[in-house]
């Protein structure tokens, strides 16, 4: 499993009538070179999730059933505000098929398996997590017609990839902080950009980590542990962290999940510094992992 971030936004955005932060849902979407792909799953609640009785089936060209694209079922479970990887599990090449990126592999807690497994996925496959009968997620749309024929989800109407941008071919997509709860009603129509960031072709940096807007685990997590980050904006090209406990672990992650800072201490102190001086300006998420097994995070500027 691997731990991930919360981080406060706005809004809330979803098209589910779910209860937000209750159950799992799909937070990334891998779809790269040849069988390069994966799913990413976050747990937004407090507890850890066994995954018993969970599984992803893919609707083969956005068709009613999932008969000729592939289930699997899940296995093990995810810890609390945290995720969990699927990737596709081939490892040899043939003429018509590559083998999945070993570095990818290796960032999986569960590898698909054989073809038709629900990695195979080509843009324009349906996504659907199920908890036993239950759906509790959708990615794209089920009994999609005018995606039949199509090769991919657009950005612009009628999103069928007739015009506008392709999103879901050739792309990853990593979801909104705003959203917190799946999609369980099939989206007619189903548009992308509405809970959906799109990041290029053959990009893997933001799986295993994850901002959501699930407010309760913010104050569960930050009310364990007292600490500040400074200064806050930053401008300097520095950031120092005091804490009442011993620091582990600071990683600093951009706004669509990517950690572009990460440092690990083999000696243990509450008070560190970074070297801010090549991010970019923007809003970043700071995550601070202590020897308490504790976990927290704040909001940061560069300026």
């Amino acid at each position: 499993m691997k731990k991930t971030l919360l981080f406060v936004s706005v809004m809330a955005l979803g098209t589910s009538f779910a209860q937000n932060c209750s159950d799992l849902f799909i937070s990334e979407y891998v779809e790269g070179t040849g069988n390069d792909k994966a799913l990413e799953l976050y747990n937004p609640t407090s507890a850890p999730i066994d995954l018993t009785g969970y599984r992803i089936e893919r609707f083969s060209n956005g068709q009613a059933t999932s008969a000729s694209g592939g289930i699997l079922n899940l296995t093990g479970s995810v810890a609390p505000y945290s995720t969990f990887i699927i990737a596709n599990g081939q490892t040899t090449t043939s003429p018509s098929s590559p083998a999945c990126a070993p570095a990818l592999q290796a960032m999986a807690d569960q590898l698909d398996g054989v073809y038709p497994a629900p990695t195979y996925m080509n843009g324009n496959d349906a996504i659907v997590l199920f908890k036993n009968a239950a759906i509790i997620d959708i990615f794209g749309k089920t009994g999609d017609a005018s995606i039949s024929t199509a090769s991919a989800w657009s950005d612009e109407f009628p999103y069928d990839g007739s015009v506008g941008a392709w999103w879901t071919k050739d792309h990853s997509l990593v979801r909104k902080a705003s959203v917190m709860t799946g999609v369980s009603v099939n989206p007619d129509p189903f548009i992308v950009t509405v809970e959906w960031d799109s990041l290029p072709k053959d990009t893997w940096t933001g799986l295993g980590s994850h901002t959501c807007d699930c407010m309760v685990g913010v104050v569960e997590l930050n009310s364990i542990v007292s600490f500040v980050v400074y200064p806050n904006p930053s401008n300097d090209g520095h950031i120092a962290i005091n804490a009442s406990e011993n620091i582990e672990k600071v990683e600093v992650i951009n706004m669509v999940g990517q950690v572009v800072l990460s440092e690990t201490y083999a000696v243990l102190l509450k008070k560190t510094q970074l070297d801010s001086s090549k991010l970019n300006k923007g809003m970043y998420a700071v995550k601070i992992r202590f020897s308490n097994n504790t976990i927290s995070q704040t909001s940061l500027i560069i300026q």
